[in-house]
């Protein structure tokens, strides 16, 4: 099954102190950089990356894909991302992750996407956690997205709460860098070169 890969990196990153999250630095990269590298080295790699942002949008276009901004006003938070990946590849199905999705297994996109059909979405849980922000969505949720946006709702968990749903458990843990703390914790265990 063909997809197109969506990097979530529009939001405010107010618990970093607003900068912007994907271009914060880990060994020397910005985060951004190493989620495609992550995407890169998938099994079934992406036909296709869009790239949510809202700041800088000429340092993330240099990566060579498509940078969108959000369609909605004032940050409404990663659905508008969403939105923007949806109304960018309405016939695409989607796999949706967050700019701090440093290390995935080779074989992340593979397992969501063999478990998309009969489902609308697909998400990923690690023994931790489940992070409703790494999934694989069907094409044609578009019109369910923006009712939801339109009635002032903002919350991934609360959208897909009221869609065809199921869960892929993951045995390796997910980054999830949310302070420039939790950036600098990591780069202390992370692999040199």
């Amino acid at each position: 099954m063909s997809y197109t890969a969506l990097i979530l990196a529009g939001g405010q990153a107010r618990r970093m102190g607003g900068v912007d999250k994907g271009l914060v630095k880990l060994a020397g990269r910005p985060l951004i950089a190493h989620t495609l590298q992550a995407l890169a080295q998938q099994s079934q790699p992406p036909q296709h990356i869009l790239i949510s942002a809202n700041r800088h949008l000429d340092e993330y276009a240099a990566y060579g894909h498509a940078v969108l901004p959000d369609s909605l006003p004032d940050y409404p938070g990663p659905l508008a991302g969403l939105l923007a990946g949806m109304q960018a590849a309405p016939d695409a199905t989607l796999l949706l992750l967050p700019c701090d999705a440093l290390v995935l297994p080779v074989d992340f996109a593979a397992r969501l996407l063999a478990a998309l059909p009969g489902q609308q979405v697909v998400s990923a849980s690690d023994p931790a956690q489940w992070h409703p922000s790494l999934l694989a969505l069907q094409a044609g949720l578009q019109p369910s997205l923006l009712d939801y946006l339109q009635q002032g709702s903002r919350s991934i968990r609360g959208w897909l709460a009221g869609l065809q749903h199921d869960t892929v458990p993951f045995a390796q843990p997910f980054a999830n860098l949310n302070t420039l703390d939790d950036v600098r914790q990591l780069e202390r265990q992370w692999p040199a070169g």
